[in-house]
């Protein structure tokens, strides 16, 4: 298993600067990855940064993690900017960008105060079209595409990416929906979240739960190249630390992120203390 920083693009780092050596600091102490949210608009007046510019900032001071976005929201974004940010990150970091993608979370304010498309089925419909039309814009052969949501003539973009055939992909999903991860299982990884819509909120997966969620990804996967799987978790110092990862792995977890959330009661001094200590392998 391989271990990932994960860190909203706002807050304290909001600032391209601070992101940067932070990347740095997490690339010496031995973490495989450093992944960043995409939002537009946390709440009025909060400090947010664009998470491309992050990547390159990140790019220019690491030479050997993963660079990711987890995950970036095709719907509010033009598939064929997404193109041009993606190659140019990839090709800034020799090859080690990874794409999160979903439709994007919460609906307000990031999509109801820019006139976004509201409606969640046609963000998933948004979605599936603008990957297809990110990967046929890195082939750089001609390309267009004539949608429901999106229309493109043809057109060549160049350069490629290093990556090939593509830069990876990696799909969000919110379970015990079915549908994203059916979308996640056509790509390269998924990146999931389980979440109670009856009761609007977010639970701990169990080892059971993780399970299944491996096992209906594999029973729709339909290429035979590896297939990553990002869990999101925290330390467990009161638990055998060992013993959970080694459980995780054995239910097809192959990332684990360890997230700073606002949200989520943690000490941010404590955070950064655990991440300068390097990721929990053995």
């Amino acid at each position: 298993m391989k271990y990932c920083v994960d860190v909203p693009n706002f807050g304290v780092w909001s600032d391209p600067k601070r992101f940067a050596e932070f990347a740095r600091q997490v690339e010496a102490a031995g973490w495989d990855g450093i992944s960043v949210w995409d939002h537009i608009l946390v709440w009025d007046g909060a400090e947010v940064a664009d998470p491309w510019v992050l990547l390159a900032a990140a790019a220019m001071t690491t030479e050997r993690i993963r660079l990711m976005t987890l995950v970036t929201p095709i719907p509010r974004r033009h598939p064929w900017k997404l193109s041009r940010e993606c190659v140019s990150v990839d090709l800034l970091s020799e090859g080690r960008l990874t794409l999160g993608v979903g439709i994007g979370w919460p609906t307000d304010p990031e999509f109801t105060r820019f006139g976004g498309e509201t409606d969640l089925r046609v963000r998933a419909d948004m979605l599936d079209e603008g990957l297809d039309i990110l990967t046929g814009l890195w082939t750089g052969e001609p390309f267009g595409f004539q949608g429901e949501h999106y229309q493109l003539e043809e057109v060549t973009f160049l350069p490629r990416p290093v990556q090939q055939p593509r830069i990876p992909i990696w799909v969000a999903a919110m379970w015990p929906q079915r549908r994203p991860v059916r979308r996640a299982a056509r790509w390269d990884g998924i990146a999931p979240i389980t979440f109670d819509i009856e009761r609007n909120e977010f639970f701990e997966p169990t080892l059971e739960v993780i399970g299944e969620i491996s096992d209906y990804v594999a029973q729709h996967r339909t290429a035979d190249e590896p297939f990553d799987f990002a869990f999101t978790g925290i330390f467990r110092p009161n638990g055998d630390l060992r013993r959970w990862h080694a459980d995780l792995a054995d239910r097809g977890v192959t990332w684990w992120r360890y997230t700073w959330d606002p949200e989520a009661g943690i000490e941010h001094e404590a955070w950064l203390a655990d991440v300068q200590e390097g990721p929990p392998v053995w």
